[in-house]
């Protein structure tokens, strides 16, 4: 787990660092640019929410078929060559069936005028961005996850918050906002290519000959219906809201959303690379790997993501009172997506087990069964809950989604990411929630705010160590301590 805590450390610092610009740019930026007009960053998050989902689709699971057979083959320019063709395949049908059945599109989406107008965006996002993630995936599998991660979490909410500071300064109109926002999707992609080119990442061969394309194939239709089905997973409530409500109800679900979201951040930057590891593990049929990773990243996820989650809900009310006050009714939003993410991250890493398995198969069951299940929970709960029907429509999905495959990983491979540490970190969480609900205030709200704060961390820290819920945690501290000479 050393490469493992060593490289989650560094993409935790460009995590967190991007989800520091992310919440100024969403607690206060994005609310105040945009409080006359939400449904203009309604129209952003739909935009978004449209081209990640299309991509899943147009990329035919390419970055994880380069991950997944990346330590299989020895010569690896077919693979690379494999990974640039099919991407451009998807992309070219995205961009004739947006020219040949546009009205027919727009009519299947109940899409509004703007979301009309503003369409094609989509479509350029969906060549980037789905080349951007093949890159990614060319990184993680050398390795080599902090340098996408920083450009994606850091570079990319940086230029974001830019750009939204030009607008609110009346320096463009909006037209001109939008489409200098998107181009940082371009501007991403040429970065992280210049420098996988210059790290001479890249090894293009002109043939495809040595790649068992049956066995590669068969892999990425099963891998593309699954990621497929999770992208419109996670992205269905958006579009969902667009559809059935308004853009201006997805406004203020979506700046909710991220807050709620945010625990995921420890996740992602373990996930990150881990899973090609994984993937290194099953080559070597190495079981008692596989378990140890699996273990680690669960508790080590929950207890990064507890704490955070634990952090942001006593101060829940004081973020809201840093929105214009029509923002304020995602408040449970935050609950329930948080709750959510918090089961997710407490998984580990239980959808890289199953991919990189003999039975990946069952990562499409699975994932379409979370389809069917979202959709369902989504179109009785909107009508009658509004925003706050989509959260608890996720929550439903997610729980019900991880418990399966949880189950299905331990009958299946005898593996399962939970110990008695996870219980005593529930049972710490609890008990740190009572003590805060009861700590007397000064009626400052930043005073409060770190008030509350200091003292979770003050409780939670020391019980973490002390009953050494985490080794790799521990062991980390220690490292520190005999660098600082303590």
């Amino acid at each position: 787990m050393g490469i493992v805590i060593n490289q989650s450390i560094r993409n935790s610092i460009s995590l967190y660092i991007g989800m520091l610009i992310g919440a100024i740019n969403t607690v206060i930026i994005y609310p105040n640019v945009f409080h006359d007009n939400p449904e203009y960053l309604g129209l952003i998050q739909v935009l978004l929410a449209y081209a990640f989902v299309i991509v899943t689709c147009t990329n035919f699971g390419i970055p994880q078929i380069f991950i997944r057979f990346y330590p299989i083959i020895k010569y690896k320019g077919p693979l690379f060559l494999l990974s640039l063709i099919f991407p451009l395949i998807g992309f070219v049908l995205v961009l004739l069936s947006y020219l040949f059945f546009k009205e027919q599109i727009f009519m299947l989406l109940n899409a509004d005028i703007l979301l009309q107008e503003n369409f094609f965006y989509i479509i350029l996002l969906v060549f980037f961005i789905g080349y951007y993630e093949v890159l990614a995936a060319i990184s993680y599998s050398h390795l080599s996850a902090v340098t996408p991660v920083f450009i994606n979490d850091v570079f990319l909410k940086f230029y974001s918050m830019s750009v939204l500071l030009l607008y609110w300064y009346n320096y463009f109109d909006f037209t001109t906002f939008l489409q200098i926002y998107l181009f940082g999707y371009f501007v991403k992609f040429v970065i992280l290519f210049i420098i996988l080119f210059r790290k001479k990442y890249l090894h293009f061969a002109f043939s495809l000959n040595g790649l068992d394309l049956k066995d590669m194939l068969s892999f990425g239709v099963y891998i593309l219906l699954g990621s497929a089905s999770l992208m419109i997973v996670t992205r269905l409530d958006m579009m969902m809201i667009s559809s059935l409500l308004n853009l201006e109800q997805l406004a203020f679900y979506a700046v909710a959303f991220y807050i709620g979201n945010a625990i995921r951040i420890p996740a992602r930057a373990i996930g990150a690379i881990s899973t090609p590891l994984i993937a290194q593990a099953f080559e070597k049929k190495d079981f008692k790997e596989i378990q140890n990773l699996y273990s680690k990243s669960s508790i080590n996820q929950f207890i990064i993501g507890g704490l955070f989650f634990l952090c942001v809900w006593i101060n829940i009310d004081a973020i809201f009172s840093l929105l214009p006050e029509n923002f304020s009714q995602g408040k449970w939003v935050v609950l329930y997506i948080g709750l959510a993410q918090l089961l997710s991250v407490s998984a580990g890493v239980n959808s890289a087990i199953i991919i990189n398995s003999k039975y990946y198969k069952y990562d499409l069951f699975t994932s379409l069964f979370l389809v069917v299940v979202t959709i369902t929970s989504n179109y009785v709960l909107i009508p009658k809950y509004g925003i706050n029907g989509a959260a608890m429509a996720t929550a439903f999905s997610v729980f019900l989604f991880n418990l399966i495959r949880i189950i299905l990983i331990k009958l299946k491979m005898n593996l399962q990411p939970f110990s008695l540490k996870t219980l005593y970190t529930i049972l710490i969480l609890i008990a740190i929630y009572g003590v805060s609900i009861c700590l007397p205030l000064t009626g400052n709200l930043y005073m409060d705010v770190l008030w509350k704060i200091f003292v979770v961390v003050a409780i939670f820290i020391p019980l973490l160590l002390s009953l050494e819920l985490s080794e790799d945690i521990n062991k980390l501290v220690i490292d520190v301590r005999k660098r600082l000479g303590l």
